[in-house]
Order: structure tokens, then C-alpha cells, then sequence
């Protein structure tokens, strides 16, 4: 298939450039998956729609603040650099900007000497490994000088960090957050559980290529990039035991689509494990476990509106895409949400 296959035009102030004022209250599309039929509903009313013995699976990764501006010794030069994997012994993998500044062997201080930072190597594709020194705990240093990577469509400053954080955020290691689940409260989970449906938290740590563009034409020439990923005993036992029971597998987000599909067997059952997957989910793809999905609204010919279109057909999803724009719908990560299901 060929990357046009999945272009669609979307109007600039359709871009959402700030979270909704009650996280649950952003609108939702729910979406036939083989009937093609769409309800408008806001995202409280998620919860009329799942039904008790199904699982909802979150993916409970916590955004770093991960962009850091560093000044160089020697020439007081000022570099940003953009972290992405933790290589282990305190080296980070790293975007570097502009990168003729940040030659091997370059040396940075970021944050009146919060942190040092030396250039170890440039990599293959541009990015730098980085050795840090700092006094005390890392990721506190972290988070005293460090900023929200949000994406480059969102130009708007977010005045409050958290709104980039699910309310069940926990391990620390994202470079961009799993939005789909920035919809949820406390109260909303609550109601999920009293409806009987269990819920299973998974991680995978969002990598900054969830934002590369695909550039080969023909899709399966694109590589996707690797992200790591735990699913813990608890976790695997509930996605089990509700597969077993004849329950639903319900993923928020294309986050958690991937990690379940990467770690799921032929028969759709997954094991506990950590590891790290570079999936890429186009249509043509047999799903393993995945029954329904709720996500964001997506970026033209990117890998995620692929992904959707693998399961529920590009033709389908490109038209509540355009729906979703003749009803003024707000797209990507602080946008409105869309839920694929077989119950419409």
C-alpha cells in the first residue's frame, strides 16, 4: 500500500493545542467496526459501553520531562537535547539540536550545573549517546531543570505538567505520552471497575519516533523504531483469565495495541516478559488479542492511522475521519478520543 493511501486534509484549528478542561469531558466517536455506523458521545460515556468480565488495558508509563537545554564549555553555545533511552550507567540516548554543536567529545552543563553532560558518540542516525553527571538522584535533577517534549504541533505553553500525565502514570521513561488515556479520571476508572470490567496496566515507554513521519512511499519499506516494554504477572493473568472467560481485550491506545500484539502468541495469550518492540501494524495484519480499541484522532499518513486501519479497514476510518471534521472534532494529543467496537 502506498503512503497516500492515507492522507486526509485536516483544518490547522482542528489541531488541539490544549488539553479540555475535564479530562473526561472531551467528545468521543464511536465507531462500528464492521458496521461503519458513528455515535457522538462525550468520553464519560465510555463506560455504557463496556460490559462486565471485558478488560481494559492502560499502559501506565509516566512522561519524562525530558528536554533539557545545554550550554557548551568552552564557547557558552546553547544546545537542546531531547532525551529518548536510558543505555544504562547514567548514558543517554539522545536527540541534539543543532547538532554541529554537539560533536563526540562535546561537553554541556545544563541547569546552572545541575547536570554535566559529555558526548560519548554520534550514532548512525544522528543521535547522541550522552554520559551525565550529577550529585544525588537522576530523574529529581530531572525534573528540577527539565521540560515536557511536547509534540511540535502543540505550540501553546501547558501550564500545568500534569496534563500531560495519565492520572495513573507511575514508571518514569516516556518521551511522549500515551494520549489516549489522558481522557480518564479517578472517578471514571472507579466506575469501569463497579461495572465489573477488570483493568490491567501494562507499560511501554513511548519513544519521540511515535512522531516520525513516514517517508517511504510504499508503507512496508518504513522501519519503525524500538520501544521497551513490561507486562507484569498480575497484568498477563487478568488479559488471560478475560480471554479464557470469552471477555474483551479492550486497548486504550495504539500504545497498548502494540505491546499486547508483539507479546501475545498464536492463540492470543500473553505471557509476563519485558522486552522491547518495533511492530508496525498496517492493514493486511491478523490481529492476535486486541477486540477493541480506544485512541486520539491521528496525523495524516503516520503509522497510527495505519495501524486503525488494519482494524477497522482504512475505507471506515477515513470516513469518521471526515466526519470527525464536519463535526469540528479535535485531533491529536490533547484532542477528543474515538472508540472502535463491535457493539454498534
Amino acid at each position: 500500500m502506498k503512503k497516500s493511501d492515507f492522507y486526509f486534509d485536516l483544518p490547522q484549528e482542528l489541531i488541539a493545542q490544549e488539553p479540555c478542561d475535564r479530562r473526561d469531558h472531551s467528545r468521543l466517536l464511536v465507531i462500528g467496526k464492521h458496521s461503519g455506523k458513528l455515535e457522538h458521545k462525550h468520553f464519560y460515556d465510555i463506560v455504557d459501553y463496556l460490559t462486565p468480565g471485558d478488560c481494559l488495558v492502560l499502559n501506565n508509563s509516566r512522561v519524562l520531562p525530558a528536554r533539557i537545554y545545554g550550554i557548551k564549555e568552552n564557547t557558552g553555545a546553547k544546545v537542546e537535547f531531547l532525551l529518548l533511552n536510558n543505555r544504562g550507567d547514567d548514558v543517554w540516548e539522545c536527540i541534539a539540536g543543532p547538532g554541529k554543536r554537539a560533536k563526540e567529545g562535546s561537553l554541556f552543563t545544563f541547569g546552572e550545573s545541575v547536570l554535566r553532560g559529555e558526548v560519548l558518540e554520534v550514532l548512525d542516525n544522528g543521535n547522541r549517546l550522552v554520559k551525565f553527571r550529577y550529585e544525588g538522584i537522576f530523574l529529581e535533577r530531572l525534573n528540577e531543570i527539565g521540560e515536557m517534549p511536547l509534540p511540535h504541533y502543540i505550540t501553546h505553553e501547558l501550564k500545568d505538567k500534569e496534563r500531560y500525565q495519565t492520572v495513573y502514570a507511575k514508571p518514569e521513561g516516556s518521551a511522549a505520552a500515551p494520549t489516549a488515556g489522558l481522557h480518564y479520571t479517578p472517578e471514571l476508572l472507579q466506575q469501569i471497575r463497579d461495572k465489573g470490567v477488570k483493568i490491567a496496566y501494562i507499560t511501554l515507554h513511548v519513544g519521540i519516533g511515535t512522531f516520525r513521519p513516514v517517508k517511504a512511499e510504499n508503507i512496508e519499506d518504513h522501519t519503525m523504531h524500538y520501544e521497551n516494554y513490561t507486562i507484569s504477572q498480575e497484568a498477563a493473568d487478568l488479559i488471560n483469565e478475560t480471554k479464557a472467560a470469552g471477555g474483551k481485550i479492550i486497548c486504550t491506545g495504539t500504545t497498548c495495541c502494540r505491546t499486547l500484539e508483539s507479546a501475545a502468541d498464536e492463540n492470543g495469550f500473553v505471557k509476563p516478559t519485558s522486552s522491547a518492540t518495533n511492530i508496525f501494524i498496517y492493514p493486511g495484519y491478523k490481529f492476535r488479542i486486541m477486540d477493541e480499541l480506544i485512541t486520539n484522532f491521528h496525523l495524516p499518513e503516520s503509522t497510527l492511522i495505519m495501524l486503525i486501519s488494519a482494524f477497522a479497514g482504512r475505507k471506515n476510518v477515513l470516513h469518521a475521519y471526515d466526519e470527525a471534521i464536519k463535526n469540528r472534532y479535535r485531533f491529536f494529543s490533547f484532542g477528543d478520543a474515538c472508540f472502535f467496537t463491535d457493539k454498534i
